[in-house]
């Protein structure tokens, strides 16, 4: 597939002064954006910290049935989406439009390898009735293999861990399938002959997006599964 169309002169809108502002601006913009979403799992992130110290024994106990090999296969394949990413944008800075636009579509390729394997691990404590919250019907005599280290009496409100485990990673799965979203968009765009040295301001905003969303991953690995 190659892409043929020549890039487009960029005109920016009539209320900047010039294209400069409007770049400017549009990154003062998206940041403050990524700024609420911090201060969203920020939330989420003192909440856990909270219900951790008073219920110690049911965080421990929880997180005995998340397998830290998956999680650590889905770190290093948002780590490897980041570099795609960044390489798509400096592609488009330096004209290399090909590079560009399967470097966007390998980024996407590894939010869809995110996404299935976090499919697996939803399907697998689905199966044993781990869910959050009223929904939580887990019962350790119809499961066949039990996670090693289990206590032979788990805490009551095993519930509250996946409560909170569903609800972040959740979240950021939501996320992860909106900058896939996203960054397809930019890709066809991209191929359409949108971008160009001097103008890649959308797909910046997106790169910042996607590494916030990579970032926070970075934070919810180590929480939910080492430590």
């Amino acid at each position: 597939m190659s892409i043929v169309n020549p890039p487009k002169d960029h005109h920016h809108a009539h209320h900047f002064d010039s294209a400069e502002q409007e770049y400017q601006t549009s990154k003062v913009g998206i940041w403050l954006f990524m700024v609420t979403e911090i201060l969203m799992f920020g939330g989420l992130f003192v909440g856990f910290a909270l219900f951790k110290n008073i219920y110690p024994e049911v965080f421990e106990t929880g997180a005995l049935f998340l397998d830290w090999h998956l999680g650590a296969a889905n770190t290093i394949v948002l780590l490897t989406s980041s570099l795609t990413m960044a390489l798509g944008i400096y592609y488009i800075q330096t004209g290399k439009r090909e590079a560009a636009f399967w470097n966007l579509i390998a980024t996407i390729a590894c939010g869809a390898i995110f996404m299935v394997i976090k499919y697996f691990e939803y399907t697998h404590k689905f199966h044993m009735g781990l869910f959050p919250g009223g929904l939580f019907s887990f019962d350790p005599t119809s499961v066949a293999q039990l996670p090693a280290g289990l206590p032979e009496v788990l805490p009551a409100n095993l519930a509250l861990y996946f409560s909170f485990y569903f609800c972040m990673t959740g979240l950021h799965g939501i996320h992860v399938v909106s900058g896939m979203i996203l960054i397809g968009w930019v890709a066809w765009r991209h191929k359409r002959g949108d971008f160009n040295p001097k103008y890649f301001t959308a797909v910046e905003g997106v790169g910042i997006f996607w590494h916030v969303v990579d970032l926070i991953w970075i934070y919810l690995f180590p929480l939910l599964y080492l430590v």
